[in-house]
């Protein structure tokens, strides 16, 4: 067994995840096809998808628990079947599961000896996540969130240089999120950590997230900032004044696009925020407000991932209307899809 340290976060070479060319096919299914994407250190990026999308099937291939057709997955240029020390290295959660009769500091011990590191990273990761006071309670009796918790204290354990996580936030409570929110941000961008994050908690992503990569159907659909890939023909301005008639016209005659939100709130596009207030103020109008509309990442989610859905429902049709097509699916139907995607 060899013996790994823990690295100091400070002084740890930066360590960028570079997804190229990566494919799976399982029998007829195109799990992953030919998906290329780079995770930078410093930066929590979101991998987003729809079910079926081949999240969960990526993130194993890059973890070497699944063997890619072709294409490949590195840290720093080396692939995770090559790293001298993998826990020390690159740490992850795919999915929570524990030996229930024992606690959370023995699970976290039989890693350590696995590993090769001291017992006493059992408890400096406990403490990290806030678990110290549940370290001799057995897992069987843990909640979802605490199980959340102990999931990332394992993947902690060699003080990994870069972090994978599925889901981590399923599970947790309000106060729960907004903790794994900044400490995922600390990790990155006070230590330099590379991160990567899957999740269906849109809200929560877009408050997490420095970049996001969206796949669908196994292929990259997009990766960048939510700046990035907002869509600036969508883009408005907000405003609101007792006066909001007499600058809807010459919102108009300058050639804007106007909408009457209420008798005091227009909605504006195709003008700059700048030149609605310069036209406001030469006008003589009182403005109560004026801001640009924050770019929302659900709104992007689903205009870039629309059609790739694994499962459509009929949206507003009651079960049992007439033409409304079967109540249950067809056992037959993208059934090997959801057996291997993710």
């Amino acid at each position: 067994m060899s013996t790994a340290t823990s690295t100091d976060p400070q002084t740890a070479t930066p360590t960028r995840i570079v997804v190229s060319d990566l494919s799976k096919r399982f029998g007829s299914v195109h799990a992953v096809d030919g998906l290329s994407f780079v995770v930078e250190p410093g930066q929590v990026t979101g991998f987003l998808g729809p079910n079926g999308a081949g999240k969960t099937t990526t993130l194993r291939m890059a973890l070497g628990l699944i063997t890619p057709d072709c294409g490949s997955a590195t840290y720093a240029g080396t692939p995770y079947s090559s790293l001298a020390h993998p826990s020390s290295q690159v740490g992850a959660v795919l999915e929570t599961a524990f030996h229930p009769g024992r606690s959370g500091r023995s699970h976290l011990r039989v890693y350590c000896a696995a590993a090769g590191l001291p017992d006493e990273r059992a408890d400096a990761v406990l403490a990290q996540v806030g678990m110290t006071d549940a370290a001799k309670r057995k897992t069987g009796g843990y909640s979802l969130g605490m199980a959340q918790r102990l999931g990332l204290a394992t993947a902690l354990l060699g003080d990994p240089q870069v972090l994978i996580l599925d889901e981590p936030a399923n599970g947790l409570d309000p106060e729960g999120i907004q903790w794994l929110r900044n400490f995922l941000r600390h990790l990155a961008h006070d230590q330099g950590r590379t991160i990567l994050v899957s999740s269906h908690l849109l809200a929560e992503v877009q408050q997490t997230v420095d970049r996001i990569v969206i796949i669908g159907g196994g292929k990259l659909v997009r990766e960048g900032t939510i700046a990035e890939l907002a869509d600036p023909a969508r883009a408005w301005v907000h405003l609101r004044s007792p006066n909001a008639g007499t600058l809807h016209q010459e919102l108009l005659d300058a050639g804007a696009q106007v909408e009457t939100s209420s008798p005091e709130e227009l909605t504006v596009r195709g003008m700059p925020i700048a030149a609605i207030g310069h036209l406001a103020f030469t006008s003589g109008v009182e403005l109560h407000e004026l801001r640009t509309a924050t770019t929302d990442l659900e709104e992007i989610y689903f205009r870039l991932t629309a059609g790739q859905e694994e499962f459509k429902g009929a949206p507003n049709v009651p079960a049992g209307t007439p033409g409304a097509g079967p109540t249950e699916p067809s056992a037959a139907t993208d059934a090997p899809a959801a057996q291997v995607r993710s």
